[in-house]
């Protein structure tokens, strides 16, 4: 089990990662050829106009209006990227299984960022049945899409300390990362991905449509 973990069901999630990448952004394409409206609409200038204002903290009134929020979600979207990607013990397995020199960072900001995400997961989801504007717009697929999130992160800071049985907890690490790469295309985690696009259009539906901000 811990030979296909670490073998061929990082393939099948690559498979369906970047395959369902693939299909998502043709699909997309596809519908808004045939609305249009949207190409048409999207102009470089307003579009990286709103992407630039957007990825900049603080940068929206919205965000100045919630500034604890604002630093928790930047926060937990950077560790959320950088912390797979860069942990040591994944750049050791990239090393070995593909000579790959990968680099790691410290482990102590490692774990650092595992607790922003895991703190930042929780939050949210406290956040989405306390607050009734986000209530109600909540289904059991976000509290679902946000456990699978945070379970990678959940179990390697298991994995780290060594809680409970090492080789079985290593071995759901690493179905959780499979699992949660592998759901990213087909659910609104995706969003991570196709954010500069929204954002363009968007910006361009403001700013050269209706000569507004969107932020």
């Amino acid at each position: 089990m811990y030979d296909f973990s670490r073998g061929l069901l990082v393939w099948i999630a690559f498979i369906f990662f970047f395959g369902g990448l693939i299909y998502r952004l043709f699909d997309t394409y596809r519908k808004a050829k045939k609305d249009k409206v949207v190409l048409p609409y999207i102009k470089f200038k307003y579009g990286l106009r709103s992407i630039l204002h957007w990825i900049v903290p603080f940068g929206t009134v919205n965000m100045r209006l919630r500034p604890a929020f604002t630093i928790l979600s930047f926060a937990f979207h950077i560790c959320l990227i950088i912390t797979p990607l860069f942990t040591l013990g994944h750049a050791a397995s990239i090393k070995q299984s593909w000579g790959i020199a990968w680099p790691g960072m410290a482990d102590g900001l490692s774990l650092l960022m595992t607790i922003i995400v895991i703190s930042g997961s929780l939050v949210f989801a406290l956040r989405r049945i306390a607050d009734p504007a986000v209530r109600l717009v909540t289904s059991y697929r976000d509290v679902i899409i946000l456990i699978i999130v945070a379970a990678p992160f959940i179990t390697g800071l298991l994995a780290r300390f060594q809680v409970f049985d090492y080789q079985i907890i290593i071995i759901l690490h690493m179905w959780a990362g499979a699992l949660w790469l592998m759901i990213i295309p087909f659910t609104r985690i995706v969003h991570m991905l196709f954010f500069p696009l929204t954002r363009a259009y968007m910006g361009s539906e403001f700013g050269y449509v209706r000569n507004a901000r969107d932020w």
